[in-house]
């Protein structure tokens, strides 16, 4: 594993109690950082803290709630000091169906969960990363959200709406040393398949040329670089991690 230094650093990961946000938080708590976990599941978020150590911390908040999400803001910042970096990994898939007899309640929540919720979080810590002159900011979308996967169309849709929040953002705060970032993976094998059909699982498989789905580790090195200072440029970009997927 090469070594990215984010010793001084204070990360909030959202959906870090499991999936990609676990593997981001394993990978800052190696690289120095003081991490806490924002997840719905806060026992699971706190188990997963535990397990990890160091300076890992937990707290159970619902992303959907701006409110909330701005109490657990100031609630972090009063217990490790400024946060400057953040991770939006916390997200669903929901069901696989066809548009037009997609529910409506079901494409609802994912828009709640993967767009405000990214939004609430971006919110609620962009203020103090200003006032410090310096932030990192990592967002986690899906080459669903470039291509438009058929059947998934709130969640294609979510993350789509998730890129362009990232360029608004990257472009608003690029007179600032903040970097505003997204990622694009192909599916990982979480427990996020567990709302998906085999079918459609195997469509996706089927669409990545290296074969395999990619691993949560191999997107928590990419976003480690993403949230350290070496990544002093590139703002407000779409970072591909779709396995050749898509070339764009």
């Amino acid at each position: 594993m090469n070594q990215i230094d984010l010793n001084g650093h204070v990360a909030v990961v959202t959906g870090g109690a499991q999936g990609i946000g676990q593997a981001v938080v394993e990978r800052f708590a190696a690289s120095g950082a003081t991490v806490e976990i924002w997840d719905l599941d806060g026992d699971l978020a706190a188990e997963t803290a535990r397990a990890i150590g160091g300076s890992v911390t937990a707290r159970g908040v619902d992303v959907t709630d701006a409110e909330a999400v701005e109490a657990a803001a100031k609630a972090v910042e009063a217990a490790l000091g400024p946060v400057d970096i953040l991770v939006t990994a916390a997200g669903i898939a929901g069901p696989n169906t066809q548009t037009w007899n997609y529910p409506i309640a079901d494409w609802q929540k994912i828009m709640r969960i993967n767009v405000d919720g990214t939004f609430h979080c971006c919110r609620a810590l962009v203020p103090s990363m200003i006032a410090q002159g310096y932030g990192r900011i990592v967002t986690v979308a899906s080459v669903a959200g470039k291509e438009g996967n058929p059947n998934a169309s709130a969640y294609s849709a979510s993350k789509a709406a998730v890129i362009g929040l990232t360029k608004s953002l990257g472009k608003e705060l690029a007179g600032y040393d903040i970097a505003v970032n997204t990622i694009t993976p192909a599916a990982a094998r979480t427990r996020i398949f567990d709302q998906m059909t085999e079918e459609h699982v195997n469509f996706m498989l089927a669409k990545i040329p290296r074969g395999r789905f990619v691993e949560t580790r191999e997107l928590a090195a990419m976003i480690a670089w993403l949230a350290s200072a070496e990544n002093s440029f590139t703002t407000g970009a779409v970072f591909d991690a779709s396995g050749g997927r898509a070339t764009y």
